[in-house]
């Protein structure tokens, strides 16, 4: 190749640039500009039967053109001299317009078309570099298990088809009265299992660990805006859900995965990896929101993560040196700050129940409030742990962080509820049961051993955790390079 040549595939690539970015940004805009216009009376909009435009899509799309455009603002710099970034901005751009296309898809054919090409196109940007065989197999597994979602999907809805005559989701839901048991009970089983596998929750988790191998953007804009399809499927179908009576188990799956991917957190020694048990953790607590009832918790649960996922991976070289393998420290929460994060972590449920009106009557609304304040207290744990700060800043910051941070999570639960007015079956409490009580008394121990460390002195447990959270072997080095 000539110098020039090559100084016009240079000018070629920022040219790309220059229009791809502007346009997403935009894209993103018009979305603000018109949940602001909207904002206290979302109209729902409706084209033939093949789409649907209401805030619960507008509140997506935002989302997602918002990721989209700072993962690209970064890939472009982040890329430079990388001969695929081209590729990479394109890929950004269309993987954003098919979630786009999702969640307004009326037509059930559609639906599931655009649920496969996410999925696809998020494989190619974890493949993306072709020249890396490790990054290959990784992209490989996780179109596997994307194909294998959307077969689900299509048996769930194909399912409710036959026995509704209608192909739209609109049609479904509306029959689900006249639909047989078995056929709801079977078509909320796919769904359920189509959403786990895109989330990553256990067991699907390895296809995630294995992604790890993909460019730090495309990371981002997997955790941020592509592992969150669990709640959006799951609220789209929430009306069958309820009907299929599968709540509790939706609950009981999300929660045994939050407590294995907490541990497994813990055991990583690679800050990547590290992300990626946190994020199969963040999104085990939004399927548990959906197993609770409430899928506006679940959407604003997803927004939030993706704020702060985001960020982590685009900062995330920062962290190599915090992660150069070396002996734990064990952290020992002192009784006065233990008294401390109690007392802040009531006042802040108080706060959530005043906010948002849930934690106030024995529901799952007392659970809900329960998860937002061990959210928080993820937040809280990485304050405790900065050696920077001294004793009387801990007990300083630590609850005003828990008041803030739930306060914060209240306010766009409201927000989100607001513009999901619509959505039917959204946002219904159920009766708490002894499997909640149990679920919680099994959290509040889980996060005591974590905080203390004394997982470590379990040497089964040990194993069995860092085995559960290795990523398949193809995607670990071991090609050897030219």
């Amino acid at each position: 190749m000539t110098p020039t040549n090559h100084l016009e595939e240079l000018n070629t690539k920022t040219l790309l640039s220059r229009i791809l970015i502007p346009l997403t940004w935009l894209l993103f805009f018009g979305n603000v500009a018109t949940l602001i216009y909207y904002y206290s009376d979302f109209p729902t909009w409706n084209y033939e039967d093949l789409f649907q435009i209401n805030g619960f899509s507008i509140v997506i799309w935002t989302v997602v053109t918002f990721f989209s455009s700072v993962v690209q603002m970064y890939a472009s710099n982040y890329m430079k001299g990388f001969k695929k970034k081209p590729k990479f901005l394109i890929l950004c751009l269309a993987f954003s317009l098919f979630v786009m296309l999702f969640v307004i898809a009326n037509n059930i054919i559609l639906l599931v078309t655009f649920w496969l090409v996410m999925g696809l196109i998020m494989a190619r940007l974890i493949g993306i570099d072709s020249e890396w065989k490790e990054a290959q197999h990784a992209s490989k597994f996780a179109r596997y298990n994307y194909i294998a979602g959307t077969l689900f999907l299509a048996l769930a809805v194909g399912v409710l088809a036959y026995s509704s005559g209608s192909y739209t989701v609109d049609g479904i839901l509306a029959s689900l009265d006249t639909t047989p048991q078995w056929v709801s009970t079977v078509a909320a089983l796919c769904i359920i299992v189509s959403a786990i596998i895109q989330s990553a929750i256990f067991p699907f988790h390895r296809w995630l660990l294995s992604a790890m191998t993909s460019p730090t953007p495309a990371s981002a804009l997997m955790h941020a805006g592509f592992v969150n399809g669990a709640g959006i499927l799951l609220t789209i179908f929430a009306p069958l859900l309820f009907t299929a009576n599968v709540l509790l188990l939706i609950f009981i799956i999300g929660g045994v995965t939050a407590i294995i991917a907490q541990f497994s957190k813990l055991l990583q020694v690679n800050v990547k990896q590290k992300l990626a048990c946190s994020t199969i953790a963040q999104m085990s607590f939004m399927v548990m929101q959906c197993g609770l009832g409430f899928f506006t918790a679940a959407i604003t649960h997803l927004i939030l993560h993706g704020f702060y996922k985001a960020y982590l991976f685009l900062s995330a070289g920062e962290g190599i040196q915090n992660a150069l393998p070396k002996k734990p420290e064990n952290m020992v929460i002192k009784p006065v700050q233990t008294i401390v994060i109690i007392i802040a972590a009531v006042l802040g449920g108080i706060l959530f129940g005043y906010i948002t009106g849930k934690g106030i009557t024995l529901d799952s609304g007392l659970f809900l409030t329960f998860i937002v304040a061990i959210t928080v207290g993820q937040v809280v744990y990485n304050v405790l742990n900065q050696k920077a700060l001294s004793v009387s800043q801990k007990l300083l910051l630590t609850p005003l962080l828990i008041i803030v941070g739930i306060g914060v999570y209240a306010l766009v639960f409201n927000g989100v509820t607001v513009l999901m007015h619509d959505m039917p079956m959204s946002h219904v409490a159920i009766p708490l049961t002894i499997t909640h009580i149990v679920f919680g008394i099994v959290f509040l121990i889980a996060f005591y051993v974590m905080l203390s460390g004394r997982y470590r002195t379990i040497p089964w447990l040990y194993v069995k955790l860092m085995n559960m959270s290795q990523p398949v072997s193809k995607s670990i080095v071991s090609f050897k390079t030219k």
